[in-house]
């Protein structure tokens, strides 16, 4: 039987270097990670810099501070999480129909920021009942005119033009306009 996880993985495996990937994608602190899990902060260090190979317990016992499940942190590729470069047909679908949401990276998990590339139809409206979500949007209209409503306030945004807001507040977006509205927006943290 293995005395360690390493030794379980096989040569190549760099557990150290994945949890402190993880842990910094999750933007945890080694104080942090060591707090939620109840170990030492000496204990995370040493794990990260591969100079202690933990047991299974301990090992489940700090990834349950991120929290992350044993079989997802093995499962887990890091090379899907650093592609930088996106072709238009690799921008995910989120919403479709008469609005389309295409979002830059498919997991945002981990990840601070949302980036879409947003298509309003011709009287596409988000609805009557306002939005509101723990963030904050910007967008710059590229083509067309949108109608933004932000709490009691409300404007056409032309192209060249952009909103900032914070998300909280019930906001709207309609395109009354007789062209499509097309916007590249960002949201902090994530709101899909």
């Amino acid at each position: 039987m293995p005395d360690s996880i390493e030794q379980q993985e096989g040569e190549g495996f760099d557990l150290g270097q994945r949890l402190k990937t993880l842990r910094q994608l999750h933007n945890l602190s080694q104080r942090e990670l060591a707090k939620r899990a109840g170990v030492s902060n000496a204990q995370i260090s040493l794990i990260e810099q591969n100079r202690s190979s933990p047991s299974v317990g301990m090992l489940k016992k700090v990834l349950d501070g991120i929290p992350i499940s044993m079989s997802e942190f093995f499962a887990w590729q890091e090379t899907a999480r650093e592609k930088v470069f996106f072709s238009a047909e690799e921008l995910v679908e989120i919403a479709g129909g008469r609005i389309s949401y295409r979002q830059v990276g498919q997991d945002l998990t981990g990840r601070a920021l949302q980036v879409l590339l947003e298509r309003y139809q011709p009287g596409a409206d988000t609805g009557e009942s306002l939005l509101r979500h723990e963030s904050e949007e910007s967008g710059v209209v590229v083509s067309g005119e949108l109608e933004v409503t932000v709490g009691d306030q409300r404007r056409v945004v032309k192209a060249g033009e952009a909103y900032y807001f914070d998300s909280r507040l019930p906001h709207r977006f309609r395109n009354l306009g007789k062209e499509e509205a097309v916007v590249v927006s960002a949201c902090t943290p994530p709101s899909f």
